[in-house]
């Protein structure tokens, strides 16, 4: 296997996501057609004198786009008549809101709207507002990117967003957002961003300024969502709570009233609920009697006294900001029975919005399985019963409707990857949220969890299906195949990612012990030998190394594979084998798709090769992730087979297995490293910080050497001892 011998530092995927406008992306033999014009050396961007700051910086940078992406110099320039230099201005690009516009705004209605007019060397992009003005400026970019040149067609159309908020978490680092990074979400079409709240100015990282941050994401078009991990020890009936959640909540939004709104999500706020279905009391608080809960804690439940905390909560928030948007989401609980959830919807307030997972809990069969389809996957395009029912409620009720959606290109099918190349299924799960707009009235989208977003060509695809009008994913995905990887590779490129497509779609089974185990770190994950030969008898489970100021590190990870069973579901053991074979499935389609990326590496032009060294490179890492899971789940049986047999000659042959497996996924490991030390943002996600790069791949080969050298050399002493 070749790779690039360049080796990334930790962290160095930084630099890339800190450069919005990628460098020299004209083709310098492009040329104008007889429908078409050219930008030339010397143009000028006008904007108002009273242009806001927004509109300021998206001159700025578009100047910037035009220079770095295409070699272009412009002047900027500020005029007090907007409305005349549109008549006087001749290789010009003008930018205003309709109210700067009278004549040419009448047709943009919706907020954040515009309207493009290109003729005669002239561009006029008119905004419904601000905002619109902007969005439309990067939507001329991404037309001059599709053309690799500086090059417009006459053109005059309206476009609108379909879906709004757009609400994403960092992918710079959990919490944490530079301004190139917000500069880069609002080119993608985001409109708000997500951050962590524990306390006024303090979230997952310590101390953050909220004024500044809201400040900063305003000056890029975006708006500031607070995702709420405050506590909630009072119960709204008690004679101080008013007063303590002004102390929590409302301290939050005195002090930052230009928030957007807040994300309230049972199993980070659940509260002393009174509901006798439940514990009452937070999940990781012990009973009493020291016996095991046989009830959820509030947090996993749609507790009858929900409404009457939400309402308190929302009460406390509008003394400060009256207009702040409380989300409300019903994650925890989507598998509770239907009447239950549905009762908790119809007594909530309706000046709050709903949230609910778009794909969850829908029960799919394999074969002759059944499995529940857990958070959050790819795999199934939804919606799921669960959001179905729920959504059904919300129209009836004039419930503002939102979803998780993950259309920002990540899910927990692959937990330390930047995005999942499958661009055809994610087509399908655009699809489906449109269904589901047209239907239900969903209006706005949580693209992302704390696994933040990465700018791929997949969030490219999520930003043209969300506006109106765009062209086809079939007609975007040759377009951008071609722009980024050259006119001779695209067809196979695109082959590479409908075999990837399906792969996902067809035969990636999501599980929790895999979403929580080996396919959110991959081959680092460990192989642990079950029977218990240590001396002081402790847990076979393994901590497995992670960095000091990871939020989350190796806590959601479980090492000490096993199925992780659900009353909706076929057990464990019933599951494993159908899993195998359809990862093996999966394995092949993958390779498929690897065989079509490597012939088209062949004909990219030298300078795209980079581009293309890179989706195989993620394409790789994550066939090697299939291969860890399928060998994880091997030897989770050969494990429990090892256990329940008695017969000594049967116990050797198993443990024969084992080395073998053993050495196997040891070269899948070693085979990774190179892949890892290529591309510095494989193994890493934001909460979890690095758990696959290099030195976990070389933890993990030790870690299952000692296995064989240690655990197995002495089980077999143990055998033959006991067979004499």
């Amino acid at each position: 296997m070749k790779t690039n011998s360049a080796i990334e530092r930790n962290y160095q995927f930084r630099q890339r996501l800190n450069q919005v406008h990628a460098p020299n992306r004209r083709n310098i033999q492009a040329a104008p057609t007889a429908s078409e014009w050219i930008i030339e050396n010397g143009g000028r961007i006008i904007i108002s004198a009273s242009a806001s700051t927004l509109i300021v910086n998206t001159a700025r940078d578009l100047q910037d786009y035009l220079f770095t992406s295409m070699q272009i110099s412009t002047l900027l320039i500020k005029t007090g008549n907007l409305a005349k230099a549109c008549k006087d201005q001749h290789s010009a690009i003008i930018l205003g809101t309709r109210a700067d516009l009278r004549a040419l705004g009448g047709q943009v209605t919706r907020p954040g709207s515009y309207r493009l007019l290109c003729a005669l060397g002239r561009t006029i992009i008119c905004g419904h507002d601000d905002r619109g003005v902007s969005q439309g400026a990067f939507y001329l970019e991404d037309l001059m990117n599709l053309r690799e040149a500086p090059i417009l067609s006459d053109l005059d159309v309206v476009r609108e967003p379909l879906f709004s908020p757009r609400m994403i978490h960092s992918g710079w680092g959990i919490d944490q957002f530079p301004d190139s990074h917000l500069n880069a979400m609002a080119h993608h079409g985001f409109d708000s961003i997500l951050v962590f709240a524990r306390g006024v100015d303090h979230t997952t990282q310590g101390y953050l300024d909220f004024n500044d941050l809201v400040e900063r994401a305003a000056g890029f078009g975006l708006d500031v969502y607070l995702y709420s991990y405050l506590r909630s020890t009072k119960h709204p009936s008690d004679p101080d709570a008013k007063a303590y959640y002004d102390s929590t909540y409302g301290a939050l939004f005195k002090a930052c009233p230009r928030a957007k709104g807040v994300v309230l999500v049972g199993e980070s706020v659940e509260f002393p609920s009174h509901d006798q279905r439940t514990t009452g009391r937070p999940y990781d608080s012990p009973l009493a009697d020291g016996l095991p809960p046989t009830k959820p804690s509030p947090g996993w439940w749609p507790c009858r006294d929900y409404p009457q905390w939400v309402n308190l909560v929302k009460h406390v928030i509008r003394k400060y900001s009256p207009q702040a948007d409380i989300v409300f989401w019903t994650y925890n609980w989507g598998w509770a029975p239907e009447k239950d959830r549905l009762a908790l919807l119809r007594a909530l307030p309706t000046d709050i919005t709903l949230l609910v997972t778009f794909e969850m809990f829908d029960q799919i069969r394999h074969e002759n399985v059944i499995n529940v389809c857990v958070d959050y996957t790819l795999s199934y395009a939804g919606p799921g019963h669960y959001f179905r029912s729920e959504a059904a409620v919300a129209k009836k009720r004039n419930l503002r409707l939102y979803t998780m959606s993950n259309t920002a290109g990540m899910t927990w099918d692959f937990g330390v990857i930047p995005y999942e190349p499958a661009p055809f299924q994610w087509a399908r799960r655009h699809a489906a949220l449109h269904a589901a707009r047209r239907r239900w009235n969903l209006s706005g989208l949580m693209e992302s969890h704390h696994y933040g977003w990465w700018p791929s060509f997949v969030s490219e695809l999520a930003k043209w299906s969300f506006w109106k009008p765009s062209p086809s994913v079939t007609v975007l995905a040759k377009a951008i195949a071609q722009r980024d990887y050259g006119i001779r590779a695209a067809p196979l490129v695109v082959k590479a990612w409908r075999d990837w497509s399906d792969a996902i779609r067809r035969d990636y089974i999501p599980t929790n012990e895999d979403q929580y185990g080996p396919f959110r770190v991959g081959p680092s994950y460990p192989l642990i030998f079950h029977p218990n030969l240590s001396k002081s008898f402790g847990t076979k489970d393994l901590k497995i190394p992670s960095a000091w100021n990871a939020w989350f590190g190796s806590r959601v990870v479980f090492s000490l594979y096993k199925p992780l069973d659900d009353p909706r579901q076929s057990p464990g053991p019933c599951r494993v084998a159908v899993e195998i074979r359809a990862l093996r499935r999966m394995a092949a389609r993958w390779q498929a798709g690897l065989r079509s990326l490597e012939k088209a590496l062949t004909h990219m032009p030298m300078h795209k090769r980079p581009a293309g060294d890179h989706l195989l490179n993620l394409g790789r890492f994550m066939l090697n992730t299939i291969i860890t899971v399928t060998h994880v789940k091997e030897w989770w049986r050969l494990n429990q087979r090892l256990l329940v047999t008695d017969q000594p000659r049967t116990m050797l042959t198993i443990l024969n297995a084992m080395e073998s497996l053993a050495w196997r996924e040891i070269e899948n490991t070693r085979a990774t490293i190179p892949l890892v030390e290529q591309d510095s943002r494989l193994g890493w996600e934001p909460s979890m910080e690095y758990m696959t790069d290099a030195k976990h791949l070389r933890w993990k080969i030790a870690q299952v050497q000692t296995v064989l050298r240690s655990d197995i050399s002495e089980y077999r002493k143990a055998i033959r001892s006991g067979s004499h």
